[in-house]
């Protein structure tokens, strides 16, 4: 065995060691690679602020005439400092003076009255991160998250929102401090601008989804809040605006219009579909009598998506009437969308509120309105006619509310749904069959032309 000399004057420091992280173990070289290691497995102490650390009791010393005591305390966006309170006199003729163990106890009682142990404080007031920061996360993850994705159509109200009002008013603003006294002024601006109650309480709705979202690793929030809507003042939803259509509105609006939207209007009152869901149809979703629609998918911004939610995913029965009008639309036609423009692309539901529905309602001196206006009047038609709940929530798409409508399997009875539908029909005069497109009128402009 070879023996290792050394030097016990030589410096520790002069020693040289291998660069290499993990070091050949050897009993003649232990001493220096056992120190070797130590150098290597100490980290630079580290200086922020640090929830490990929290705990302080507090250091005592003599300042002047006085007992304080001493510890650390961390302003929010600044360094630590090294905070100093008295705790008595140091004379103990002088009337406040403590014993050593009341001494004690009063320093604990200072520190933890400073707030520098309380975790929520400590969170609060060194939390970075502010309202834009993760406001941008919130609608990233409530896209690609598992658990009830939003859709496309509610991320880009949400970010409309985000982007003119939450953003400009609350974006540079620390999340620990999104609070009543900061939504408060953020509510009395959108009122000021006009915005109905319904708006208002959904956009701030938003901001406090977006404080809720943040949460620490054990899947709990950081900046829990009491939310006080009467401070806030907050605006009461009442009295909101809901158009619908009656059933002679419904038979002119249907009577004015031609082609495949005379179809699309017809379809929309008589069945209460969604305007995303009948952009979505297309062949294959129709039986081979009409009779039945089958729901599994919708159309939002020209992109075919899943539907709304889980009980959007359902068949919806028509009467004969109606049937026979969407057949004739349908013609042979064996594939495609039911409703489509010359590109066999989807229709652009803006457009066609704002270039059909909204003149057709002009010229009957109807109050503008958008297609729900039509799921609502099949809504009120079903119930005028008394057709059982259990259907109606079935052909509208919505959730059961009860444990009793989780008994009833009236949906499962497709002979009761086409009796029933036949029964209550659609409220509204129907064509016969479809009426030709009619073209375009564009309005002669005099154009002048300078000499």
């Amino acid at each position: 065995m070879q023996t290792v000399k050394t030097n016990t004057a030589q410096s520790i420091s002069s020693v040289e060691f291998p660069a290499e992280k993990s070091l050949v173990k050897r009993p003649e070289t232990d001493f220096f690679d056992k120190y070797a290691i130590l150098l290597q497995a100490t980290p630079d102490k580290r200086k922020g602020p640090s929830m490990a650390r929290r705990g302080q009791v507090g250091t005592i010393a003599v300042s002047g005439n006085w007992f304080v005591v001493r510890f650390w305390q961390y302003p929010p966006g600044q360094e630590r400092i090294h905070a100093s309170e008295r705790i008595c006199p140091i004379n103990p003729k002088v009337q406040g003076y403590l014993p050593k163990g009341e001494r004690r106890r009063r320093a604990n009682e200072i520190v933890e009255a400073s707030g520098v142990n309380d975790a929520q404080q400590f969170i609060e007031t060194n939390a970075s991160i502010t309202f834009r920061e993760q406001a941008k996360w919130f609608l990233n993850h409530s896209m690609t998250r598992k658990r009830n994705p939003v859709k496309p159509a509610t991320s880009t109200t949400w970010k409309n929102c985000l982007d003119k009002w939450l953003n400009p008013n609350l974006g540079d603003v620390p999340l620990a401090g999104v609070n009543n006294a900061a939504i408060k002024p953020l509510v009395a601006k959108m009122c000021a601008a006009g915005l109905s109650p319904k708006t208002v309480s959904n956009y701030v709705g938003l901001a406090k989804q977006v404080v809720a979202s943040a949460i620490d690793e054990n899947g709990e929030e950081l900046f829990p809040r009491k939310w006080n809507h009467d401070f806030i003042d907050m605006p009461i939803v009442e009295n909101q605006r809901q158009p619908t259509f009656t059933a002679e509105t419904m038979s002119a609006i249907v009577d004015k219009a031609s082609g495949q939207e005379q179809v699309l209007f017809s379809l929309l009152a008589g069945t209460g579909l969604r305007i995303g869901e009948a952009m979505g149809l297309e062949v294959k979703h129709l039986s081979s009598d009409c009779r039945t629609i089958t729901v599994e998918q919708s159309c939002w911004g020209k992109n075919i998506q899943t539907p709304k939610t889980k009980n959007a995913y359902r068949q919806i029965d028509l009467c004969k009437p109606l049937a026979d009008l969407l057949k004739a639309s349908a013609g042979d036609r064996q594939s495609g969308l039911i409703f489509a423009n010359k590109a066999g692309k989807p229709l652009s539901q803006t457009n066609l509120a704002r270039r059909l529905l909204h003149p057709i309602l002009s010229d009957l001196g109807v109050e503008k309105a958008g297609f729900h206006a039509m799921r609502r009047f099949r809504t009120t038609w079903l119930r005028k006619r008394q057709a059982p709940e259990d259907l109606i929530k079935f052909w509208l798409g919505h959730a059961r509310q009860s444990i009793t409508d989780s008994y009833s399997k009236l949906a499962d009875d497709e002979e009761f749904r086409k009796e029933v539908a036949e029964r209550v029909g659609t409220g509204f005069t129907v064509p016969t069959s479809m009426r030709p497109k009619r073209p375009r009128i564009f309005e002669e402009r005099t154009v002048a032309v300078a000499a």
